[in-house]
Order: C-alpha cells, then sequence, then structure tokens
C-alpha cells in the first residue's frame, strides 16, 4: 500500500495538537506538527473558550502540514458538552460557553423538578453531571437567552470547527451523544423531550456517524492554507470516542480508561444499557466507533493535578509533571484521601485549598507539601478507578481482567501501577497518543486504507509500544477501599 497520510487536530481542556499520521504496510507513524495552549478567557463573569485564537491555530497547524505533505485527509476531536450557536447567515453567535462555567449551577435541579431524572434518564441514557450540554441548555432557557431566538444551528465544539472548514453544518454521533440531548437507542435526538423543557428543536442538525466525510475545504480555507481541496472526515469527534478505537485490545474480557484532564473509564457494547443499575451507578451510554456504544463513567482526572500544578505556579514554584509525581512517589500512600468527583472539582481554581477543605470536612490528615496533595489526587483516583469497575462489573454481571489506559495519564507510571494495586487488575498502559491514532486511523476507514475496527487495533499493536502493571500489596488498599466508599458514598 502507498503512504497515507493524515492529520489529525486534538484538542483537550489544557491544549491543542495538529499531529500527522503516516500510514505504511499496517503500520502507523506520528509527527506533531504543531502544538498551542487552549486556554479559556473569563468575560463578565463567565467562562469562555477563544473561538477565534483556536481556529486561527487550526489553519496555521493545517498551514505547516500542508507545506511538506500531500495530505489525504483532516480529522477534529475535542472535549464533550460543549456547543455555539449559528445563524441562517453563518454567523456565530459568541465565543462558546467553557463546561466549567457557573450558569448551570442550580440548574439540574430545577430541571429535575420539570421533568423528573429517572424519566430524563430513560429517554437519553446519561450520566447526570451539570456540565451536560441539556444543562447548558436549560441554563439559557431558565434566563430566556436572546440567543436560541436567534440561532439557526447548534453545533457541537469539533463540528463547528468542522462548519468553519467546510460549510456543513451536521453534528457526528460520539460528540452529539455526551449531550445528554440523544436517546442513543434510536441514535436520534430526544425531541419530545426536549420539547417538553422548551428546547428548540429546530436547530438541531443532522447526526452523521464517525467515518463521514464531510466535504472539502472551503476555496477560502483551502487558498489560505495552501491544502487545496482536501477531504474534511468526521473521526470520533469526542476525544474519548477516537481514544477507545485506539485501544490496543485483542480479546478477552477488559475495559479502558481514556486518561486525560477527565478518566473515562467504560466498556465498548453493541447496545446502550438503560436500567435501574446503571442509573444507579449515574453511569453513561455514549457514542463509539463502528456505531458501538461507550458505556462508561466520567471520573474528574488529572485535572486534579494540573489544577494543583497551576495555583503552585502563581506562588512561584513551577514544577514539572515529572517532578510532581517524583514528590508523590516519595510520601506516604493512602495517608488522605478526596472523592475526584466532589461538586468542589468542577469550578476552577485553587485546588489545593478544596482538598484541604475536603479533608477538614471529612477529618482527614491534610496534606503538608506539594509531593502530599499530588499523591492524594493519584491514591484518590486508583481508588475510584476501583470503584468504577466494580460498578461496571456489577451493571454486566461479569468479571473484568484487564484494565487498558491510553491517552497523555499513562506517562505518569505510578499512577498506572496505584490503578493495578487498587483495583487488583492487571493494566495495560499505552498508547499516550491514542486519541490522535484513532483519529487518523478512522479517517482512513473513511478513506478504505483500514476495513473495520479490529484492524484498526491491529494496526495499534503493530505499531507502539505498551506497559504491562501488575498488582501488589492488595492489604493496605483493602483497608483504604473501605475508608474510600464511606467518603463518597455519604
Amino acid at each position: 500500500m502507498a503512504e497515507r497520510n493524515y492529520l489529525a487536530f486534538d484538542l483537550g481542556a489544557e491544549s491543542g495538537r495538529a499531529v500527522l499520521g503516516r500510514l505504511k504496510d499496517g503500520k502507523l507513524k506520528l509527527a506533531e506538527q504543531h502544538r498551542f495552549q487552549n486556554p479559556t478567557s473569563r468575560m463578565n463573569g463567565h467562562w469562555h473558550w477563544n473561538l477565534p485564537a483556536q481556529w486561527e491555530e487550526l489553519k496555521t497547524g493545517l498551514r505547516k502540514t500542508a507545506a511538506d505533505v500531500k495530505l489525504d485527509g483532516i480529522g477534529v476531536d475535542t472535549w464533550g458538552v460543549d456547543f455555539g450557536l449559528v445563524t441562517k447567515s453563518g454567523e456565530i453567535l459568541g465565543n462558546p460557553y467553557c463546561y466549567r462555567d457557573s450558569r448551570t449551577d442550580g440548574v439540574m435541579e430545577k430541571t429535575f423538578a420539570q421533568l423528573g431524572r429517572e424519566k430524563i434518564f430513560q429517554h437519553t441514557g446519561i450520566q447526570f453531571m451539570q456540565i451536560n450540554t441539556l444543562f447548558q441548555m436549560m441554563s439559557m432557557v431558565q434566563q430566556k437567552s436572546p440567543l436560541l431566538e436567534i440561532a439557526d444551528t447548534f453545533l457541537m465544539i469539533p463540528d463547528l470547527f468542522n462548519f468553519l472548514f467546510t460549510g456543513v453544518r451536521k453534528c457526528e454521533f460520539s460528540n452529539a451523544s455526551t449531550t445528554q440531548m440523544l436517546d442513543p437507542r434510536t441514535r436520534t435526538w430526544a425531541t419530545d423531550m426536549l420539547k417538553g423543557l422548551g428546547i428548540p428543536t429546530h436547530i438541531l442538525p443532522e447526526i452523521v456517524p464517525a467515518g463521514t466525510i464531510l466535504g472539502t475545504l472551503t476555496k477560502d480555507v483551502a487558498d489560505e492554507t495552501g491544502a487545496g481541496a482536501l477531504p474534511v472526515i468526521a473521526p470520533g469527534t469526542h476525544d474519548t470516542a477516537s481514544a477507545v478505537a485506539a485501544v490496543p485490545a485483542g480479546g478477552g474480557s477488559w475495559c479502558y480508561v481514556s486518561s486525560g484532564s477527565w478518566s473515562l473509564m467504560g466498556v465498548e457494547l453493541d447496545a446502550p444499557v438503560i436500567n435501574e443499575k446503571s442509573l444507579k451507578y449515574n453511569y453513561t451510554n455514549e457514542g463509539a466507533v463502528g456505531g458501538k456504544i461507550r458505556f462508561l463513567k466520567n471520573i474528574m482526572g488529572m485535572l486534579l493535578v494540573q489544577e494543583c500544578r497551576k495555583h503552585w505556579q502563581k506562588q512561584g514554584h513551577d514544577h514539572s509533571y515529572t517532578e510532581l509525581t517524583s514528590m508523590a512517589a516519595r510520601s506516604e500512600g493512602l495517608r488522605s484521601l478526596v472523592n475526584p468527583n466532589d461538586a468542589a472539582f468542577f469550578s476552577i481554581g485553587d485546588f489545593p485549598t478544596k482538598i484541604e477543605a475536603f479533608c477538614k470536612r471529612t477529618k482527614q490528615p491534610i496534606p503538608g507539601t506539594r509531593g502530599e496533595f499530588v499523591r492524594a489526587c493519584l491514591d484518590s483516583l486508583a481508588l475510584m478507578y476501583r470503584y468504577t469497575l466494580e460498578g461496571l462489573e456489577d451493571v454486566l454481571g461479569r468479571r473484568i481482567d484487564v484494565i487498558h489506559i491510553v491517552g497523555g495519564g499513562t506517562q505518569n507510571e505510578l499512577m498506572s501501577q496505584l490503578a493495578a494495586d487498587a483495583c487488583g487488575r492487571t493494566v495495560i498502559a499505552g498508547p499516550v497518543e491514542a486519541t490522535s491514532i484513532g483519529n487518523i486511523l478512522v479517517q482512513a476507514m473513511a478513506g478504505g486504507d483500514v476495513k473495520s475496527l479490529d484492524e484498526v487495533r491491529a494496526i495499534v499493536r503493530a505499531s507502539f509500544v505498551v506497559k504491562k502493571y501488575e498488582p501488589t500489596d492488595g492489604t493496605k488498599w483493602e483497608t483504604a477501599y473501605k475508608r474510600f466508599r464511606e467518603l463518597i458514598e455519604k
């Protein structure tokens, strides 16, 4: 097979990248072409993404790549739940809100009063979090936002970039499924529920599967970047959907953790699980590549450490993540624990103080050093993996033998070992660049260069090194797990 070249744009909460994938003879090689920061901006008391700056960075990444390589396609993936609104004439209505903005405070409870929690779950099968698109939209309905009257089209963030690239207004299935506005059984918008809540449904566009060729670059973008009439492909536009596609599993009973700012832990299924147990555990049914379902739990992930690091940087302590992990490794383990999904950690700012407050409230030792703070974050995250794993096994009625951890969090070897210890399971960590890999190989599926999801995973196994971790010292983790359950189930 002649070499094929695909460019993945992968945007996360901290940064974004343009990554080139060169596919030849069943193996994939990656080259980072461009990297940029992706900060939020506070305006009039609200947190927003800087859409114009993001868009310029995407074009810069495309321009740099197209200058040296003939591309066969590009694809964008980002986080979930956030969106933009577009007028009929194509104007974008403001900078999209960041999901950590406070506009959804209290909205979930008001929505439950209007339409019960159980009914919403039956319609959507999605985990309840106040950041969900449904509650962002309900905040606009409750505040009578004039933007909803002006808007012609609702687009998730990657779909918004695809609109800027092509002029096409469509939502890809995996990201649309994060909204809590879609029925995962029919793969269509839950319009009856939305109308009952007062959310306008005429603005919701067609939903298309991962691997859809949306169109080609508009002339102005093609001319500006020098990329020509390049195909724009929707991969799994939710970053976790792309990451899960790149899990190098080859059979057996396994689950995944897509580890980054968030940890998303779950299994891949053929159909959604919407029942009393999945509601009890607050699990979610999100779209995946190949029309499959990612049955998972959203867990606050490495953002706990990222936000601590940001706070310490402002105080003049500019530690790398490697340094912070080394400090944590030298600190006493399982001394102080937090609930990673505590409401305090859903808003930005001063996480060390938030961790200290949680420890005071639960009568635990307060971390006294930066290493102890980071160790508390990592230990707690590992224990949350176990709690989530037990829930998955209960819902599915079977044991899960192997945990595949993919994404940037796999660079933290201490975290991978703690996960193996806490869960009492083999952990296979890698590849680090799972999201970009999945993005690229789904593009290759759309281009006919890869035939199936099984072939995608075979290419991943042939192309990238992974590391195995076995559990050790289970006794102390059993004791700690009992403490942890008491903390999170109060």
